[in-house]
């Protein structure tokens, strides 16, 4: 079973780099080999978590106490199983999409690549092996978000690249910290591996803050947000990924690693260190709904809404509680799934029609039925409508912060309840305008207008019928993710 844990991550990026060297003759040869290793890949996840293998991996060894290392545990498994249910969807979905782009080969290989990478994230089992994949993230990413060659997406990389090179070298410096004063193997270990009562303790939390600054930039906790929003120029199953997996998704989790498994709740707890991150946190929730209620461009209203979501998962972490951690993990699983769904939804428009701003959606509900129902489905549930899966892991957030009582968590919670206004504004609005059009408009430009082909439509089918189950039957996962959040599993 350890071998599957390196097949995991290394076949999807072998894979991935050899693809431009096969030279397909037809297109439908390319697309069978991508989805097939992107399944298989996912089936080895899957056996990943029905039979967890116990120990680690080591890859390499970096320095004498430095090992680049593989480890399935829980939380490992979260991120693991998310990013392989929603990949080979996304996978399907840019075989369709990108044809209009061109330049498939160099696509499909970094976002194969890409896929492996992610994985590599999840499964590292110390601190070193997550900034290496960390650092790959980054790189393999930048040309998906430059894929079309022109002079916005090449400023949108570029700033993607400045804000994850600053981020990266504060989240650097936290870590030497980590190295001198604790663990020299930097391996996860629930808990953390720092003494309460180190007399190092003030320097600590300050490098705790910074780890937490570094690694929100992909996490998009303000004042490291703006990269995201400007990276929507690129492709939509760039921006799906970017937006609702892979990056952002990074960010958050790594954070939950040096939160709960490198300082560890018994020094941070109750410091102005943690005080300053819930801070950052409950601002950013606030921040970034309001900013996706004023933006007319649908994707990057769909952005700023990922950098509010994003901060009710850095929020749940920054409690410090098994609680709260179990809050932020289910939200990590369920906005993963609605978030991908709206932009799946934003790119079948794009990709129909050419519109791109929300007044240009009027309408269109009519003649793009599939495509708006799931737009519909996804965002009552980022809204949090009971019965669907946002609800749930909202209520565990607000739930857990409200056990924990205080000043700023309490302003969490009025963030949350907030936040959640905001989002029936700038998604129940659109939403209403496509199917309900005013009288006498609506209709204009849109005979041509329909559904795309099954490549687009399977997945939101999927996906909607994801939503659905995780709303009425996550008891059972939730119980899972709360064992994992007390450092059970």
């Amino acid at each position: 079973m350890k071998a599957l844990m390196c097949a995991a991550v290394f076949l999807p990026i072998l894979s991935g780099a050899l693809l431009p060297l096969l030279r397909f003759k037809k297109r439908l040869y390319r697309e069978i080999y991508v989805e097939t290793f992107v399944l298989a890949t996912s089936l080895i996840v899957l056996a990943l978590l029905l039979r967890r293998p116990e120990g680690s991996v080591r890859l390499f060894r970096l320095t004498g106490t430095l090992d680049i290392t593989l480890r399935m545990d829980g939380l490992a498994g979260v991120f693991s199983g998310l990013v392989a249910f929603l990949w080979p969807l996304a996978s399907l979905y840019a075989f369709e999409y990108i044809k209009h782009e061109g330049g498939d080969d160099r696509f499909f290989a970094f976002y194969t690549v890409t896929y492996g990478v992610t994985l590599g994230i999840a499964q590292s089992a110390n601190l070193i092996t997550l900034y290496l994949f960390y650092e790959l993230l980054t790189l393999v990413t930048l040309p998906l978000v430059m894929h079309t060659g022109d002079k916005r997406s090449i400023r949108a990389g570029m700033k993607y690249l400045g804000y994850s090179i600053g981020g990266a070298a504060c989240a650097f410096l936290g870590i030497m910290i980590l190295y001198a004063y604790g663990d020299k193997s930097l391996a996860f270990t629930y808990g953390g591996f720092i003494s309460p009562d180190t007399p190092r303790r003030t320097l600590l939390l300050a490098a705790y803050l910074l780890t937490f600054f570094g690694f929100g930039v992909k996490a998009a906790v303000f004042p490291f947000h703006a990269w995201l929003p400007s990276a929507g120029v690129a492709p939509t199953p760039v921006t799906a990924l970017l937006h609702a997996v892979a990056v952002v998704k990074a960010g958050a989790f790594a954070v939950m690693r040096v939160t709960f498994y490198c300082f560890g709740t018994g020094l941070l707890y109750g410091t102005w260190a943690q005080q300053t991150a819930m801070a950052f946190s409950v601002f950013t929730i606030v921040f970034g709904s309001a900013m996706a209620l004023r933006e007319q461009h649908l994707k990057r209203r769909l952005a700023y809404s990922t950098v509010s979501n994003l901060s009710y998962i850095v929020f749940g972490v920054t409690l410090m509680t098994p609680a709260g951690l179990a809050g932020a993990l289910s939200h990590m699983l369920f906005h993963g799934v609605m978030k991908i769904t709206l932009f799946f939804c934003a790119g079948a428009v794009m990709y129909k029609t050419h519109r791109e701003f929300v007044p240009e959606l009027t309408g269109l509900g009519r003649y793009m039925p599939v495509t708006f129902a799931a737009f519909t489905v996804a965002s009552a549930a980022l809204v949090g409508v009971p019965l669907l899966p946002g609800f749930l892991s909202k209520w565990g957030l607000a739930s857990a912060a409200m056990a924990e009582g205080g000043a700023i968590p309490l302003l969490g919670v009025a963030a949350l309840l907030l936040s959640a206004i905001l989002t029936a504004g700038y998604l129940f609005t659109p939403m209403v305008n496509a199917f309900f059009p005013p009288v006498g408009e609506g209709k204009h430009g849109l005979e041509m207008a329909k559904d795309p082909n099954w490549y687009m439509k399977l997945p939101l089918a999927v996906l909607m019928a994801a939503m659905a189950a995780l709303g009425v039957g996550s008891r059972g996962l939730l119980e899972l993710l709360a064992r994992i959040a007390a450092g059970g599993m």
